[in-house]
């Protein structure tokens, strides 16, 4: 045993002879945590805690009955000594013993303030990304780390295992680090064939114009990027609202429809034409073709069968509408094409989202009172 290890179980003893078992708690406190031991220092800060709260300082029984006020204290401490613990794991890069406490705060500003400092590593890659994607802490940051470390095609595989039943907003963080990574490489990858075979820099600055000016590039089934890095682009890009995103994510779709015709893969209803439907979706939400892009996927969703397919094909237009602030058709769209009782797939916004966006609760009052939707006509007049 080390003398310093010999020097505090004297200290403890000699304070709690001394009538001092607070000060004694405190120096086991300061103890761990100057030797970075920091799971001794979570169960020395619980002791402390319920030292102060006039509680035995270490719980001998589970079963153990406190008043609310004392039990309300105890969870509030506990919360914090998570927080003082997991920090500390964090900031010397120990990422998952960090999450481990951090988890129960629910801090994850905090967390993601913490793991900042953590360079990455190809041993703490794996760790980094499981608590700042999986866990959603900084999705950003992660969704980042991966496309740098592990390239695209890992990058996409993280997306869809991942980010795939995350909500929205989080899809929208890593879909918009896709879309920009694709597209620069896109971008690069044709500039440098073009100034190959010209022996000058092409002036046009958008894949569509770069095409557009060489008919003949894509002939004989060339392609500039993996083509189905493409295709995963082109549709993880259906989430995202930033015009600049969504001008970007087009233009990749543009140099998509001139692809070989082997290496313009199939997609799902309502994207089963995948580069020509997502052309009509992208350029509806960009204000280029919106009545043309509405009306093919109004076709689309009175043509396939909610039997066979759900209501995927109805849901894409309700969303597609309302992104294009045509609400009050998006509503009629949801009485028309969703019948009563049908379990939506969580695609295009609920019947409360629409009528808060529209600015009026009348279409759902009247729909949910025809429907019998008592909880639903509530919402509505009760806001």
């Amino acid at each position: 045993m080390a003398a310093t290890d010999i020097t505090i179980f004297e200290d403890l003893q000699q304070l709690v002879a001394a009538g001092e078992p607070k000060r004694a708690i405190a120096a086991l406190v300061d103890h761990f945590e100057s030797k970075g031991q920091y799971h001794e220092l979570f169960e020395a800060l619980k002791m402390q805690l319920r030292f102060d709260l006039g509680l035995a300082s270490a719980q001998a029984e589970h079963a153990e009955k406190l008043d609310e006020v004392t039990e309300l204290q105890l969870e509030r401490g506990l919360i914090e000594a998570c927080r003082r613990v997991g920090e500390s794991f964090l900031k010397e890069g120990k990422i998952r013993e960090g999450w481990m406490y951090m988890r129960p705060v629910g801090d994850r500003e905090t967390a993601a303030n913490a793991m900042a400092a953590v360079v990455a590593t190809d041993d703490n890659l794996d760790e980094l990304l499981e608590v700042l994607v999986h866990e959603g802490v900084d999705i950003a940051r992660g969704y980042s780390l991966a496309l740098q470390r592990l390239g695209i095609c890992n990058s996409i595989t993280l997306f869809e295992t991942a980010l795939a039943a995350r909500p929205r907003a989080d899809q929208q963080v890593a879909a918009e680090l896709l879309v920009r990574h694709v597209h620069a490489e896109l971008l690069d990858n044709l500039r440098r064939d073009i100034a190959r075979r010209e022996g000058r820099e092409p002036s046009e600055s958008t894949a569509q114009e770069l095409l557009a000016a060489r008919p003949d590039l894509l002939r004989d089934g060339a392609y500039h990027l993996d083509t189905s890095h493409l295709a995963s682009t082109v549709r993880f890009g259906r989430v995202l609202e930033d015009r600049e995103c969504l001008q970007l994510v087009l233009d990749i779709t543009a140099y998509g429809r001139k692809l070989h015709p082997q290496y313009q893969y199939p997609g799902e209803e309502p994207f089963l034409d995948l580069y020509p439907a997502s052309s009509a979706f992208y350029g509806a939400l960009l204000g280029l073709q919106t009545d043309s892009g509405i009306r093919y996927f109004t076709q689309k969703a009175d043509s396939l069968n909610q039997d066979d397919y759900g209501t995927i094909a109805v849901e894409v237009l309700i969303d597609l509408l309302s992104r294009c602030g045509k609400h009050e058709q998006a509503i009629e769209a949801f009485a028309k094409r969703i019948p009563a009782g049908t379990r939506t797939m969580g695609i295009a916004p609920t019947l409360l989202q629409l009528s808060q966006r529209l600015g009026s609760f009348e279409s759902m009052k009247e729909i949910c009172q025809s429907r019998g939707d008592l909880l639903g006509y509530a919402a509505a007049i009760v806001r």
